[in-house]
């Protein structure tokens, strides 16, 4: 297949967190999402760069992670760096989280699987291209409605919902935890793995060790997250089924016991507070 992506020539994408904006940029324009303090502004300061630009030697990894649950990487890294994951399933298969690139190869793949059904971010920073990837796979994008005001690229795919948790389809859920972002949101994958699996982004950020996980409101500038915010993340995952954890960079997964580890790191956060 040729797959041509809109407008691949137009400055629209900032070089530091990978957002594409609907308009081209110079580079006086700030990046809203970099300008926040969650975020920060790359050491050369704001820039911004093309599609075209970022594709040149670039692809993506594939890595199977269970039978029908792979992460997607991009190779050499750009930008903030994060990884996707495809996710298959009998009723459609979901994008979560999104990459500033897509290429042949990959949409092969994922229409080989039977193509995207739906793609869910779990917070703005992996906005990225999302709007790319859900014209190129007809497909839906189901975003919290609390984080509505970072979308950077508006768009007729792009439905957001309010509430506690979106049921999808095969009992596969969009869970609302908040935290780093107001609209903030975990991925239950109830069926896959031996035991369920919960797939995070940076709501619930694995630790190096992988033995616990952390929650915060900046990680790059370290901004802890306030009690009650620690304390809604623990109500909406705790009576979860999961025993698996997949986190949003390339070493981020807990094959086993991740409830046990979360259940710990709720409680060690929680003694900061006493």
């Amino acid at each position: 297949m040729s797959l041509i992506i809109t407008d691949s020539h137009v400055t629209n994408i900032c070089a530091t967190c990978g957002t594409r904006y609907t308009k081209e940029k110079t580079p006086v324009d700030s990046c809203l999402i970099c300008n926040d303090e969650r975020q920060y502004v790359g050491d050369e300061g704001q820039a911004w760069t093309s599609y075209d630009a970022i594709a040149r030697n670039r692809g993506i990894r594939f890595s199977q992670l269970q039978k029908n649950l792979y992460d997607l990487r991009l190779f050499p890294n750009f930008a903030i760096g994060q990884k996707a994951h495809f996710v298959v399933s009998p009723g459609g298969n979901v994008l979560w989280d999104c990459l500033p690139f897509v290429d042949e190869q990959t949409v092969s793949f994922i229409e080989s699987k039977g193509g995207l059904k739906a793609i869910t971010i779990s917070h703005p920073h992996y906005y990225s291209l999302m709007v790319e990837w859900a014209r190129i796979f007809n497909c839906q994008i189901y975003l919290h409605e609390n984080d509505s005001q970072w979308i950077m690229e508006q768009d007729d795919s792009i439905e957001t919902f309010d509430g506690k948790e979106k049921l999808l389809w095969d009992d596969i859920k969009i869970i609302h935890v908040g935290g780093h972002y107001a609209g903030s949101t975990v991925l239950l994958l109830p069926h896959h793995g031996s035991d369920g699996t919960l797939l995070t982004g940076d709501s619930i950020y694995v630790c190096r060790d992988r033995k616990q996980l952390s929650f915060m409101y900046s990680y790059p500038n370290m901004l802890p997250l306030r009690e009650k915010d620690i304390l809604y993340i623990n109500e909406q995952v705790k009576d979860l089924p999961f025993d698996e954890i997949h986190g949003a960079f390339e070493w981020m997964n807990i094959p086993t016991d991740a409830k046990e580890k979360f259940d710990y790191s709720v409680k060690r956060y929680l003694k900061i507070f006493e």
